[in-house]
């Protein structure tokens, strides 16, 4: 009787892929404080699941199968709750805004899109940016706007 723990388990591997790639599907629905997570969810259901595969297939009788799936899925539940509030907490919070920063083109910078390097504290890597005239690579440019990842930019006269 593998076919509930392979259901159960499917469908905690395909709401653990949802949840990690669209984001965690029930976190708009505030349950808990955050107790009620999509991603553990899904932990825990694929947990369920391979684990009674496993039991089931090693030849422990269906009922301890169930048991021992259910031990552990809660603690893998669990177990993904307390790592993703950790990494939560430790996170740096807004990022800080690039509005005002210099740099180099690092590439030809269009409206459609560019390259540069800027000279700011934790500007290790280069950043996406683009501007309203056309702008030649090794130009000193500034940012003038920041949004997410992208940089609006304008060529610096020296």
């Amino acid at each position: 009787m593998l076919i509930p723990f392979l259901v159960v388990g499917g469908l905690g591997l395909v709401l653990l892929v949802v949840s990690l790639v669209i984001g965690d599907v029930l976190d708009h629905f505030e349950l808990g404080d955050g107790l009620i997570s999509g991603t553990a969810l899904g932990v825990g259901l694929t947990v369920f699941g391979a684990a009674g595969a496993l039991t089931v297939s090693a030849g422990l009788e269906l009922a301890w199968a169930y048991v021992l799936a259910a031990l552990l899925a809660v603690a893998g539940y669990v177990a993904s709750v307390v790592f993703v509030r950790s990494l939560a907490r430790s996170s740096d919070g807004v990022p800080a805004s690039a509005v005002g920063l210099s740099g180099v083109a690092t590439a030809t910078i269009t409206a459609s899109g560019g390259e540069v390097s800027l000279d700011g504290p934790g500007e290790l890597e280069r950043r996406l940016a683009y501007a309203d005239t056309a702008i030649a690579e090794g130009s000193r440019v500034r940012v003038i706007e920041h949004s997410c990842s992208r940089v609006k930019v304008i060529a610096e006269h020296a």
